[in-house]
């Protein structure tokens, strides 16, 4: 049976230290979640789910609002764990540090999780809503990791080079067939 995920990666949101689950988005992000909702308002979405991040449950609220859906959260579907509090990265060591990552699925910053375990953790609730919700169509708010190792889970092409391309936000549209990804369509085009 053919289910269609759209994957929304979330808007602009600031980043400070510490607020991983809290922080919004930037006045750019707002305004930008109006485009994800006129994309997306016409696609005949049945469900919408989310990571708990509010970046992310904000990146479809508008959608939500304007078809009357419930976001549904889960908390599997949060972005990866980097590292640990007390584990600080300096930006010039970022790259370096996620590309050792994708070389290594296992590979683990202190206090963080490895992408296998995310992949894991979020592919578990992707196979239940493609089960239970065979056929529908269905928005998910994510984040860039997390939304790049599940669609790795499906096509190893989604690697480090695609993370790297991302915008905020971004949409793609993911046709299954069953439990099989068929076809990857990207919806948002430029983001200023």
């Amino acid at each position: 049976m053919k289910t269609i995920i759209y994957m929304v990666r979330h808007a602009e949101s600031p980043y400070t230290e510490g607020n991983e689950r809290t922080r919004g988005l930037t006045a750019k992000g707002k305004a930008d979640v109006e485009r994800v909702t006129e994309i997306l308002k016409v696609e005949g979405i049945e469900l919408i789910i989310s990571s708990p991040y509010n970046r992310a449950i904000l990146s479809i609220e508008g959608l939500a609002q304007y078809l009357g859906l419930e976001i549904k959260t889960f908390e599997d579907l949060r972005e990866l764990h980097f590292a640990g509090e007390d584990y600080i990265i300096e930006n010039v060591e970022l790259m370096s540090k996620l590309r050792e990552k994708f070389n290594d699925p296992e590979y683990c910053l202190p206090g963080g999780e490895s992408n296998s375990e995310c992949q894991k953790r979020s592919i578990e609730v992707i196979k239940t809503i493609l089960k239970v919700h065979a056929g529908k169509r269905i928005a998910m708010g994510t984040h860039g990791l997390v939304m790049t190792l599940m669609m790795n889970y499906f096509d190893s092409n989604y690697d480090l080079d695609f993370f790297n391309q991302l915008k905020k936000p971004d949409i793609y549209k993911m046709h299954f067939e069953d439990l099989e990804l068929k076809e990857v369509t990207r919806m948002m085009n430029s983001i200023g």
